[in-house]
């Protein structure tokens, strides 16, 4: 794929393959591309050369949560059962559960502290239960017994089959991951690391 902003190339022919069950990482400074990486992925932007393909469903968290402050936890979970077609929110309760934030589901968006808006936006992305998971920054404003939960559930995941991919800045993380890339110069150079059970 590449992408450029006006004269500013971003991103010079990345090739990302994800195969079912894996953790995978990208780490790259501010403004390597990074975000525009996943907004190509997740449909949201269309890139000048190349293209996306999916094999399954997929569920897009983006850094920044897009929640409408008026509404409560339960009601943004209700209009996405009724986008994404679900019978029910089990999938979402479940999430919730593991996050440790069931208890705020008749709390208005816009008073949520952000690391819990921030559990709400892992929520909304996982609750339909897609094969493929883009995670930007996913664990921003998180306390560190959150941190570990998310990577519990992230590991969790990924020994279902689902592949799951975190984009950082900083590679916190490696040895959690099976495969870490970092973009540099609008390329992806990839790195295997030993991941942790």
């Amino acid at each position: 794929m590449h992408h450029a902003y006006g004269r500013r190339a971003v991103l010079r022919g990345v090739d990302l393959r994800l195969q079912p069950g894996v953790l995978a990482g990208i780490v790259g400074e501010n403004g390597a591309g990074k975000t525009t990486l996943l907004r190509i992925l997740s449909g949201e932007l269309t890139p000048d050369h190349g293209s996306v393909r999916h094999h399954g469903g997929f569920g897009y968290c983006p850094q920044a949560a897009v929640l409408n402050d008026a509404l409560t936890v339960r009601q943004h979970l209700d209009y996405f059962k009724v986008a994404y077609g679900l019978h029910d929110l089990g999938r979402a309760e479940q999430v919730m559960e593991a996050l440790r934030f069931s208890e705020y589901a008749d709390e208005r968006a816009g008073a949520l502290s952000g690391g819990t808006r921030q559990k709400l936006n892992l929520t909304l992305a996982l609750m339909h239960d897609p094969r493929i998971l883009l995670l930007d920054e996913p664990y921003q404003g998180f306390d560190w017994e959150t941190y570990q939960r998310f990577w519990d559930l992230a590991i969790r995941l990924r020994g279902e089959g689902r592949s799951v991919l975190v984009v950082s800045h900083l590679a916190y993380d490696a040895e959690r991951l099976d495969t870490l890339w970092r973009l540099d110069g609008g390329v992806l150079h990839e790195r295997t690391t030993e991941p942790t059970a």
